[in-house]
């Protein structure tokens, strides 16, 4: 009796060790997924993508504005298909724990939609009477649905769309005749310039959340603190982030920074001659420095944010200095293009 009991007793316990030992081997496989899944993707040669697209269409040519599209719709294929996928939708794990990649892919959306509405309504129309590009005014909805739904239909789904819809684009850009219509795209100042207003709001607004993670980030300089706990109870226009939100607002600028790093490469690229007509090629080269500034790989397995001359970094505060330098070219590019 007492052998039997024993031996029932090494049965329940070998049960329970091999459930402990398959969670663990579980946890540990999830784990490395999801630090292989929540890399950031490299940067790529807008050029080199370019002519890899030309060389699937059987053409060399490359028209004005196809650079620009090509590395519109390469940023949309990289969110899709880098590694692990498009994370912001995901319902299991790892994916659903990601939320560091899934704000930087919320933050190279954001940019990718405002290039792609820049490109339908300012790009490819000759004047703001113009007859919109059918296959433009297809992609740039399909980009605005929303970037975290899981089915009926996909999030991936409705972006693949996109993407096919600027690849006819690009088509027509380079073969056109008979019952296909030429494509278009006007690399001109006011055209520049209308994209640049938008992209001014959007450095602004990051710079400002940035901004806003640090614990002086809502006063201006030389307050004491009594007049700080006045605004306090006033309310300040620049809502603090929270301790839990600082990574986020962090990899959502990362993100951003990586697509209009791609789009300012792209833009020198197609709008080279009034660049350099204007004299503002280098104002482009200061936002391109400082987006890969901003690039910098992160060494530290957490989002440091120090305060003054502690024994801390504050990331934050960095990335938000990088994106400040950028928004204050984009300024000077503005006034620029809308010179005469």
């Amino acid at each position: 009796m007492a052998a039997s009991e024993t031996l029932d007793d090494i049965k329940s316990k070998g049960i329970l060790w091999g459930f402990g030992v398959l969670a663990l081997a579980v946890v540990i496989i999830l784990i490395i997924l999801g630090a292989w899944w929540g890399s950031e993707p490299g940067q790529f040669n807008i050029q080199d993508a370019a002519l890899e697209r030309a060389k699937e269409t059987n053409t060399s040519e490359i028209p004005v504005g196809y650079t620009y599209t090509n590395t519109l719709a390469h940023i949309a294929e990289v969110l899709l298909h880098k590694s692990g996928g498009y994370i912001t939708n995901d319902v299991a794990p790892p994916g659903v724990f990601l939320d560091n990649i899934s704000n930087w892919e919320y933050g190279a959306l954001v940019m990718l939609r405002d290039a792609t509405t820049a490109l339908r309504n300012h790009f490819a129309r000759d004047q703001s009477q113009s007859a919109e590009d059918p296959d433009l005014a297809i992609a740039e909805p399909y980009f605005y649905y929303e970037h975290n739904s899981w089915a009926l239909p996909s999030t991936e789904a409705e972006y693949q769309k996109g993407i096919d819809a600027l690849h006819k684009y690009m088509s027509r850009l380079q073969k056109y005749g008979g019952p296909v219509k030429k494509a278009q795209f006007y690399s001109r100042a006011d055209n520049l310039w209308q994209y640049t207003e938008v992209v001014i709001k959007r450095l602004g607004g990051l710079s400002t959340r940035l901004s806003a993670n640090t614990a002086s980030g809502n006063y201006g300089p030389g307050l004491t603190e009594l007049e700080k706990q006045a605004a306090d109870e006033k309310g300040t226009p620049v809502v603090k982030v929270t301790w839990l939100e600082i990574d986020d607002v962090f990899y959502e600028a990362r993100g951003a920074s990586w697509a209009l790093l791609h789009i300012l490469r792209a833009i020198k690229h197609d709008f080279a001659d009034i660049l350099l007509d204007k004299r503002a090629m280098r104002t482009v080269d200061i936002m391109i420095k400082a987006m890969e500034n901003a690039l910098t790989p992160v060494l530290s397995p957490m989002i440091l944010n120090g305060s003054g001359y502690g024994l801390f970094a504050n990331y934050s505060l960095s990335m938000a200095n990088y994106i400040a330098r950028a928004n204050a070219a984009a300024l000077d590019l503005r006034d620029i293009m809308n010179r005469g």
